[in-house]
């Protein structure tokens, strides 16, 4: 595969630039301190099983009314409490609704089945659908405005959602739909909303719902500070798994995210400050884990960036991107941390992956990340496109700008490319640093192309030592050749 190099500005090929490892050291020495001001909410110790409010162990029996009982005594409790789902098997008709010092619990050997009655989660309330906003089907767990809420346990959320449910909405012949279906895709649809969002029509009169085919998130906690998510294990999602949405102060602990289906992104922290997520397994359909802050006109209005975000000690298994920046960050992104990963399967496209295009815009700046143990993906193991998806770019006018990544101790056993870094011609990334990486099995030579500040030391692909001066000369050798 050929493409033509273009790097302006420095380009160091025996040692990174002293100052910039200093900024480099100082953006990590920075992470306790955001770490520090990461704090677990905390419940009144007394517990409200739903068994005490109605619910049987039933699969054909709705326990939503007395999980909302249960609910909404914990709340009123002083101090909250825990809302507890014991063992066994229990259908809920429509979504969980959680309130400010509420824990919901789900007990070793319970599952909760949601219902895929799309008419079970109406009325509509406020939520994102691809960074923008809207009145849509309540996520199957939601909060809106609430504080000091918890999703723990070691049982299973089921949102039952496959081919016959849910995902034929996307228009997908890959998910079930056919021919004369309705889609999400339909004119009054999806469209409609982005022409809204570029209209900027106020949110209460974006109504979806019902006949629109949106589909609802699995767990969307929006506007809200203090969030626990631990140990949960989430399967089978309409549309993307977890959403924090214009949240604060969020720890997402030990969670697994196994499912396949259409944008079913494993984690997707949306214009959020301070998110820690750790010890976590993601394997699906979409990103395991994917930043962002709004889509263009919706994202620039509220102008809220993500920020202080830390992934640690995960298991990346499969999916689009192991950790993807945008394309969703009109709003912006700024100080993201990867360190202590792992990252392994064929259907994993991407270790690392920064996205944006001249509608999206966005400021996306100082991301580090380190120790990342790649066995193999398919594609590239660090990626940036600021072009990424086409579509209407010409019409566009918001560049996005990337600005110093820092990347060290990567140690990847197999991709197609070690990296593919692609900036704009009318505004290329700056200050990418690689440094003690380790690339085997690399079956295409790297892509650089409107970088004006890159660094590669110390770094091998294939057992040969690289740096930014090399691969520009083989390439341009390349091009050369075939000419």
């Amino acid at each position: 595969m050929i493409a033509i190099i273009s790097i302006m500005g420095l380009i160091s090929c025996t040692g990174a630039n002293d100052s910039k490892t200093t900024e480099s050291l100082t953006g990590w020495n920075k992470l306790d301190s955001i770490k520090k001001g990461i704090v677990v909410p905390t419940f009144a110790d007394k517990d409200f099983s739903i068994m005490d409010y109605g619910a049987v162990q039933d699969s054909t029996a709705d326990a939503l009314p007395a999980i909302r009982k249960a609910i909404e005594a914990a709340s009123q409790n002083e101090g909250g409490g825990r809302v507890v789902i014991p063992a066994g098997v229990y259908l809920v008709k429509g979504p969980i609704h959680l309130k400010s010092h509420v824990e919901l619990h789900l007990a070793k050997g319970s599952r909760v089945k949601f219902s895929t009655d799309a008419a079970d989660y109406l009325p509509v309330v406020h939520t994102r659908y691809e960074g923008m906003e809207m009145m849509n089907y309540s996520p199957l767990i939601y909060a809106y405005q609430q504080q000091d809420i918890a999703l723990t346990g070691e049982g299973i959320l089921d949102g039952q959602a496959g081919n016959e449910h849910w995902w034929w909405w996307t228009g997908a012949k890959g998910f079930g739909w056919k021919k004369g279906m309705p889609s999400q895709e339909s004119a009054d649809n999806k469209p409609r909303l982005s022409q809204m969002n570029k209209d900027q029509v106020p949110v209460e009169k974006r109504v979806f719902g019902a006949g629109h085919y949106m589909r609802p998130t699995f767990v969307e906690f929006y506007s809200c500070k203090n969030i626990l998510i631990q140990g949960v294990t989430l399967i089978n999602a309409p549309f993307w798994i977890l959403h924090p949405t214009l949240s604060q102060n969020i720890t997402i602990d030990g969670v697994s995210t196994l499912s396949y289906g259409p944008n079913n992104d494993g984690c997707d922290p949306e214009s959020c400050t301070d998110v820690w997520i750790k010890n976590c397994h993601f394997a699906n359909g979409d990103d395991c884990i994917a930043i962002k802050s709004g889509r263009n006109e919706d994202g620039r209005a509220i102008g809220i960036p993500s920020k202080n975000i830390i992934i640690e000690d995960c298991f990346m298994e499969d999916g689009h991107g192991g950790i993807v920046i945008g394309s969703e960050a009109s709003g912006g992104v700024e100080d993201v941390y990867g360190q202590n990963l792992k990252m392994n399967s064929p259907s994993l496209d991407r270790a690392i992956r920064i996205k944006s295009n001249s509608c999206r815009g966005g400021m996306m700046r100082r991301f580090y990340f380190r120790n990342i143990e790649v066995g193999q993906v398919h594609e590239a193991v660090v990626k940036i496109n600021m072009f990424y998806g086409g579509g209407n770019e010409d019409s566009c006018n918001y560049t996005p700008t990337l600005d110093s990544v820092f990347i060290d101790h990567i140690n990847s056993h197999k991709s197609e490319f070690a990296i593919n870094l692609q900036g704009r011609d009318d505004k290329p990334v700056t200050n990418i640093y690689i440094d003690s990486c380790n690339f085997e099995n690399v079956r295409e030579s790297s892509i650089i192309k409107n970088v004006n500040a890159i660094e590669i030391t110390n770094s091998n692909v294939n057992g040969k030592a690289v740096d930014a001066k090399q691969i520009i000369a083989q390439t341009k050798q390349r091009v050369h050749e075939q000419k």
